[in-house]
């Protein structure tokens, strides 16, 4: 059997377990069944890829583990959004794997059941993709395989992603849909995160255009020469997305746009700002080898010791996040939204180890109200390594532009403007580590730097009560209380006044052991039942040292919200 040919058609068992009762889809050198597990009566999705040339015992072998442990490790990182690999088999030149039955229509039959998407439904698809692919690239984890027919869509709730774990099992540059490869899979070259973006791109311009930028031949090897060697025909149906497609569908690696600019210029598209400049591709530069393994034995550090509480906190963030979200709207927000983004994101957040934030997220980041800082607070935050002695006083550095009403900035800060639209001033070398989404609910992200174990997380909600101490008090805290271990709050929440808008305060401590963390959290109200939250957890000990009450009055002072959401 060759590639192309995994179709079985008489066969109905698979390693005499797993019943094939139907094809559910098709693609190139692709085949999905609706399928029982004889053993448990289960049903299962089982999927029947064809190799490119049988391997033996040993080899098959190492193809069936190697993608059971990649599926496996990208469905920890985004739970919800990727379907593991259950079982996986080498059986008469095809390989074989089985996962829980998902419930959905595959994104290739719904194209092919309803014709080309329109250009805002294309580009929330996009970034639902995209979520997934920040969550797996920032483990060094390559999906390799992306294509419309490796995306599932519910009939609620954000797509599921499959097919993770195939690249790099065999030594073919694409098993599956290679219509769909980088130009650099089909020169058999080393493949990183940016075949990931090309293929995004691919989709992209399938869902709006109706085909594939190139189109399949005779044999895969005739496709793969198309897509490295023939220019690519200019989308015409694609509108406001156009130039993200073109922008992500360059044939040099180092040319493609970025996720954050991706992920930019989609928010725009679905916001119906088409007329907003393109942030510029990088340019090029000298090809580095993608980091194929992150996962060097993890030193004993401040993640490490919080990630105890980090877990226990992700596994409540979620529904804490949407049910503090959903707050006076009469109910919660439909179970299908959360588990994608929030759990892969709040778990990010979360478990990337800071247990004041992620029990701050998950808990109500989202909505809580605010209060104005000023010198005589009681300890705010410090760094994680504070220097001896504080650092002599400067004058401000003159102010960036884009923060209205900021007149200077202290050295060593630097203006962050976020694709989300808000911009804030942190210390040099900040950058967003997790960002979450629950569709027409709102978003969190999470700032921070290596090296530091301070972080700030700024949640935008959709949802937000009309009170904003009650939202600390009715809907975050019990949260805080049911998920964080040695949660205790600081003083009362107090209501205040943030950049002449409602807001509220509230201050915690929580951990266990030896190491605890510190959280202030201040949420404020911007109408239409709409409002931010901005939370800045450090170590407890230090919270109070003048750096850190530097950073935290540096970011309050000059957080600014899009300007679009000054209206509505």
């Amino acid at each position: 059997m060759t590639m192309g040919e995994a179709y079985v058609g008489t066969r109905r068992s698979v390693a005499g377990r797993y019943r094939l009762l139907g094809v559910v889809h098709r693609e190139t050198n692709r085949v999905c069944w609706y399928g029982e597990d004889a053993g448990t009566g289960r049903p299962c999705l089982v999927t029947g890829i064809g190799l490119p040339q049988a391997p033996g015992d040993d080899g098959a072998r190492r193809i069936a583990g190697r993608v059971i442990r990649g599926s496996g490790t990208v469905e920890g990182l985004c739970p919800g959004r990727v379907v593991p690999v259950l079982d996986a088999v080498v059986e008469d030149g095809v390989l074989w794997t089985v996962s829980d039955w998902v419930g959905g229509t595959p994104l290739g039959d719904l194209l092919s059941e309803r014709g080309p998407f329109h250009h805002v439904r294309a580009a929330r698809i996009g970034l639902e993709l995209l979520d997934v692919l920040d969550a797996a690239h920032a483990e060094g984890v390559t999906h390799g395989e992306l294509s419309p027919g490796q995306v599932v869509v519910p009939e609620r709730g954000p797509v599921v992603v499959t097919g993770f774990g195939l690249a790099g099992a065999t030594l073919a540059p694409r098993l599956t849909a290679p219509s769909y490869a980088s130009p650099e899979q089909a020169r058999d070259e080393r493949v990183g995160p940016a075949a990931d973006l090309w293929a995004l791109g691919a989709v992209l311009y399938t869902l709006v255009e109706g085909r594939p930028p190139f189109r399949e031949r005779d044999r895969p090897e005739a496709t793969l020469r198309g897509v490295d060697r023939l220019p690519l025909r200019t989308p015409v149906r694609a509108g406001p997305l156009a130039r993200v497609v073109q922008g992500l569908l360059r044939k040099d690696a180092r040319e493609r746009l970025t996720r954050p600019v991706v992920r930019a210029a989609l928010l725009r598209v679905v916001h119906e700002d088409p007329g907003a400049p393109l942030p510029s591709p990088p340019q090029p530069r000298v090809r580095r080898a993608y980091a194929a393994v992150r996962h060097a034995a993890p030193g004993w550090s401040w993640r490490t010791v919080a990630a105890g509480t980090a877990v226990t906190v992700v596994t409540v963030a979620v529904a804490v996040l949407v049910a503090t979200m959903s707050l006076r709207e009469g109910g919660p927000v439909a179970s299908d939204a959360p588990p994608s983004r929030p759990s892969a994101s709040a778990a990010s957040g979360t478990s990337g180890g800071r247990p004041g934030d992620s029990g701050g997220s998950a808990t109500g980041e989202e909505e809580a109200g605010p209060r104005e800082p000023g010198p005589a607070r009681p300890d705010p935050p410090r760094s994680a390594a504070p220097s001896p002695t504080p650092p002599p006083a400067r004058t401000p550095a003159p102010s960036p532009p884009g923060l209205p009403g900021v007149t200077g900035l202290p050295e060593g800060f630097r203006t962050h403007a976020a694709p989300e639209g808000f911009s804030v001033a942190l210390p040099e070398g900040w950058r967003p580590l997790r960002t979450s989404r629950v569709p027409d609910v709102g978003y969190r992200v999470v700032l921070g730097a290596d090296g530091d174990d301070r972080t700030l997380a700024v949640t935008y909600s959709e949802r937000v009560g009309p009170d904003p101490v009650a939202v600390w008090r009715d809907d975050v805290e019990p949260g805080l209380k049911g998920a964080v271990d040695g949660y205790r709050r600081l003083g009362a929440i107090r209501a205040t006044r943030y950049q002449g808008r409602e807001a509220a305060d509230m201050e915690w401590v929580a951990g266990a052991g030896g190491f605890r963390v510190r959280t202030f959290g201040r949420g404020f109200l911007i109408g239409g039942g709409r409002g931010f939250s901005l939370r800045w957890t450090a170590p407890a000990d230090g919270f109070g040292a003048a750096e850190n009450r530097q950073a935290l009055d540096t970011a309050l002072r000059t957080f600014r919200i899009p300007p679009e959401a000054t209206h509505g």
